[in-house]
């Protein structure tokens, strides 16, 4: 890689790490360890490569999605993993009761998304964390339109049984709407 391609990494990684992260972590089911492996290794994959991609976003994101697809297919135990962090401060200061339900939310929604298998957990975060078509879900993850859209709905349903409490934090509850950062689904009773 030449000085100047060099230079182009260095910049992409450092604008672009915070956000590439965050979608890792969705799709490692809030594993901050995984999520940084998941990464790290889309960017080693994408640096070999540097000089010959036009849309370097794109095409790390879509070197996250196969990885993920690649681990859940492999028949490793699946590891049970138990944090208890406290929510993120809100960005207006002291928490009030708006950003209490909506830290209350993600910490819901991060804890549900991490019983769900890696197979669900991937196809919510790609149609609604990422906002992907379902044909653009399908291609990535080599399956039909049809089993996104199942697996979409099973995924959906077993959210709900799974934490029946996101109905009343969510849209038309108690709480804020769902935000982006880690609350992909908006759950409907």
């Amino acid at each position: 890689m030449d000085a100047e391609a060099q230079e182009s990494f260095r910049e992409f990684v450092a604008n672009r790490s915070a956000a590439l992260l965050k979608t890792a972590a969705l799709l490692s089911g809030g594993d901050r360890h995984a999520a940084e492996d998941l990464l790290q290794n889309a960017l080693v994959k994408a640096a070999g490569r540097w000089h010959r991609i036009d849309e370097p976003e794109a095409y790390v994101r879509q070197i996250l999605y196969r990885q993920q697809v690649s681990r859940w297919r492999l028949k490793w135990p699946r590891r049970e993993l138990s944090v208890a962090e406290p929510p993120e401060a809100s960005a207006g200061g002291s928490p009030g009761a708006d950003a209490s339900a909506a830290a209350e939310l993600r910490v819901v929604m991060r804890g549900a998304l991490a019983r769900l298998t890696p197979r669900q957990r991937t196809v919510l975060v790609l149609r609604y964390f990422e906002d992907l078509p379902e044909a653009n879900v399908a291609r990535l993850l080599g399956c039909s339109v049809g089993t996104v859209r199942s697996t979409t709905h099973r995924s959906l349903a077993r959210l709900r049984v799974l934490a029946p409490e996101l109905a009343a934090l969510g849209p038309g509850g108690a709480g804020q709407p769902p935000s982006r950062d880690f609350s992909p689904v908006e759950v409907r009773q």
